[in-house]
């Protein structure tokens, strides 16, 4: 895959772009044997694999320029001077999304709304969020803004928007008046009767809301949620926690092959989302709480056979390490996108062998992998 940003240096996120994608694995397969050397599994499998283009379901959009030319993109030092670089046809985004895309950058000039400059500290649109369901087709457009100022030009111009774009099914304004990189605020504001979007993996209805952490490669994380259920599938436990539990992705996949899941997770409106998919499939023997996945266990007198985690980058931490050693679970399935963090856990539970590690290259042509291993108490 070739990328013409990065090629002319206006965009270097994806810092493997110009390394072969065969070798790209290589690499990242032998960086994390090297990582785990210490904790190496009796199973290290095969990893899944990416489509090199197209993969993403997410744009996040810095929004820039002025209101006769607004940019959505990077601003990118070329010199002594500074270029506003448009990356609404980045590769990594289908085809769909690069249209809409570039379609919103026209439409916010003739819509009439002045992007936010942060170094003057004026304007109203600070960023584009864009989601799109992969099993539909299906948006959820987010617009975050300093103020509600310019709304009334965001509603008078989505008829127009719409009726170019049927598939944005969603759309909202997000208010963050702060002066600083925070991505959003508080305050959700939906101008479309549609909340949410649903998302199919493996059959499994996902249900998802502005709020809600969701993986932003839906090919590869359909094949995480199957493995995980697979791997569950052959413990055969009784009862098992889904911790840091999202939208529901693993418990919703794991609850026809165990008697009874808990999903936790600390967002209310994750929650909302993951029992509505559990009343769509008609489950009987999952519940969801809205709690802090620390807490919680720190609540439980005893763990059931297996335990799933799926925390945010910074990892468990010392404290539910100690509460999971503590209540030891047979079996313990970890599943990260951030193997620093997972390794750093996993070396706090001695007393657990590492029986099989797979990881799935959810962000090709990055470093970062997101790997899952499964736990077994001696």
């Amino acid at each position: 895959m070739h990328c013409k940003f990065f090629d002319q240096h206006k965009c270097r996120s994806c810092e493997l772009m110009g390394v072969p994608y065969a070798q790209q694995v290589t690499d990242k397969d032998n960086a994390l044997k090297s990582l785990f050397e210490s904790r190496l599994p009796e199973q290290w499998l095969s990893p899944v694999l990416s489509e090199e283009t197209a993969c993403r379901n997410k744009a996040k959009m810095v929004v820039l320029g002025a209101a006769h030319q607004p940019v959505l993109g990077a601003d990118v030092k070329q010199g002594a001077s500074n270029e506003l670089v448009s990356l609404t046809h980045c590769p990594l985004y289908t085809e769909d999304m690069q249209a809409l895309l570039d379609y919103l950058q026209d439409w916010i000039r003739t819509s009439g709304i002045p992007p936010y400059n942060k170094l003057k500290k004026k304007g109203e649109l600070k960023f584009i969020l864009l989601t799109r369901a992969a099993h539909s087709g299906e948006f959820m457009l987010r617009f975050v803004m300093r103020s509600l100022d310019a709304m009334p030009r965001v509603e008078a111009n989505l008829a127009r928007l719409r009726e170019a774009f049927p598939k944005v099914r969603v759309v909202s304004v997000n208010l963050q008046p702060v002066h600083m990189a925070r991505l959003e605020g508080d305050e959700e504001i939906f101008l479309t009767e549609e909340q949410h979007l649903v998302e199919r993996f493996n059959d499994v209805p996902l249900v998802v809301r502005p709020k809600s952490f969701f993986q932003t490669n839906p090919d590869v994380a359909e094949k995480l949620y199957a493995t995980a259920r697979e791997w569950v599938k052959e413990i055969a436990p009784k009862r098992m926690w889904d911790l840091f539990c999202g939208v529901g992705g693993f418990a919703l996949h794991c609850a026809s092959v165990t008697d009874a899941v808990t999903g936790i997770e600390i967002e209310p409106e994750a929650i909302a989302s993951a029992k509505r998919s559990a009343a769509e499939m008609g489950i009987k023997n999952l519940d969801f709480d809205a709690l802090d996945s620390a807490k919680f266990s720190q609540m439980q007198q005893t763990a059931p056979e297996l335990v799933l985690v799926n925390p945010p980058r910074r990892g468990l931490g010392k404290a539910l390490v100690a509460q999971l050693a503590e209540l030891a679970p047979q079996h313990i399935i970890y599943s990260s996108c951030n193997p620093d963090t997972l390794k750093a856990d996993i070396d706090g539970l001695p007393e657990y062998a590492v029986k099989r590690l797979q990881w799935f290259d959810m962000f090709p042509h990055t470093q970062h992998a997101e790997v899952m291993v499964l736990l077994e108490k001696q």
